[in-house]
């Protein structure tokens, strides 16, 4: 891509960013891509499945010979496809994390940072991440020190990222996680940024519960009903769109056990943060 020229990925890596996982799949098709144009558009494609639970597919169609942004994709999928993996799929990760030749890799990077958030080796995730060097490093460590009920370091990262681009998806995004975080008369800035978001683009789950969970903050309970619904007619099966539903039934007094009816952890998912990158962070 010429310097200062227009990006042939932005539409791609904003139908991830917001969630739009199938969009993405379906509009991978983008002709005259350099090399690592293609690699990059690959490497969204994957995570796209990856966020969609598409897990063994990933693992069947990176092989080894692919290039290292893709084998951390695989590595992701590996480490989420079954527990059993976990103790080898951190080992690899390790290894190639100490490799020169590859261990500054971003994607690597940002796989590690993820693996290890799963862990809730917050530090081990923060030594992979904090260096940043692209916009999702930058928010990935945004939603760390969230995690770790740092916000103050959260802002940091943010005030970096809106320095890079202040209008950037993702800075958009890291700024309406901060406001929840924070909470009061910032609840209302972190809605209009959903709302925001749902008036220029594709309506999808991330962006519904973004709004659901800040209408539950602000106790417009019967408001995050009606968004969780329409969240749940686009995934019936989305642990967060659940788990929102059954924090907002509570509140309004209503049977939540229809809501509990998969067999997920839910309890995991009722952060107010709205996890991004692991399909968030299924993605």
């Amino acid at each position: 891509m010429a310097a200062g020229g227009p990006d042939p990925l932005f539409g791609l890596r904003n139908s991830f960013y917001l969630g739009a996982y199938q969009a993405a799949i379906n509009n991978s098709d983008i002709p005259s891509l350099s090399t690592d144009d293609a690699v990059e558009r690959d490497s969204i494609v994957y995570r796209s499945y990856i966020a969609l639970g598409s897990y063994q597919l990933v693992i069947n169609e990176i092989d080894s010979s692919a290039a290292t942004p893709l084998q951390a994709v695989k590595l992701l999928a590996l480490y989420l496809s079954n527990p059993n993996n976990k103790e080898m799929t951190i080992s690899s990760l390790q290894e190639w994390l100490g490799d020169p030749a590859i261990g500054n890799n971003p994607i690597l990077r940002l796989v590690a940072g993820i693996i290890f958030m799963h862990e809730q080796d917050y530090n081990e995730a923060l030594k992979h991440t904090n260096a940043g060097g692209t916009m999702d490093l930058h928010a990935l460590n945004v939603q760390i020190f969230l995690k770790m009920h740092r916000s103050d370091y959260a802002e940091k990262q943010l005030r970096i990222m809106q320095q890079i681009d202040e209008d950037h998806t993702l800075t958009q995004l890291a700024n309406a996680w901060l406001n929840l975080a924070v909470g009061g008369s910032k609840i209302q800035e972190a809605y209009l940024i959903f709302q925001d978001f749902s008036e220029k683009y594709q309506m999808t789950s991330l962006i519904l519960n973004g709004k659901a969970v800040c209408c539950m903050h602000m106790g417009t309970f019967d408001e995050a009903e009606s968004l969780l619904l329409e969240a749940l007619n686009k995934d019936a099966k989305d642990p967060e769109t659940l788990a929102n539903l059954v924090v907002c039934s509570l509140h309004l007094g209503k049977p939540s056990s229809r809501y509990l009816r998969y067999n997920f952890n839910l309890f995991i998912y009722f952060s107010v943060v709205i996890n991004l990158f692991s399909g968030s962070l299924h993605n």
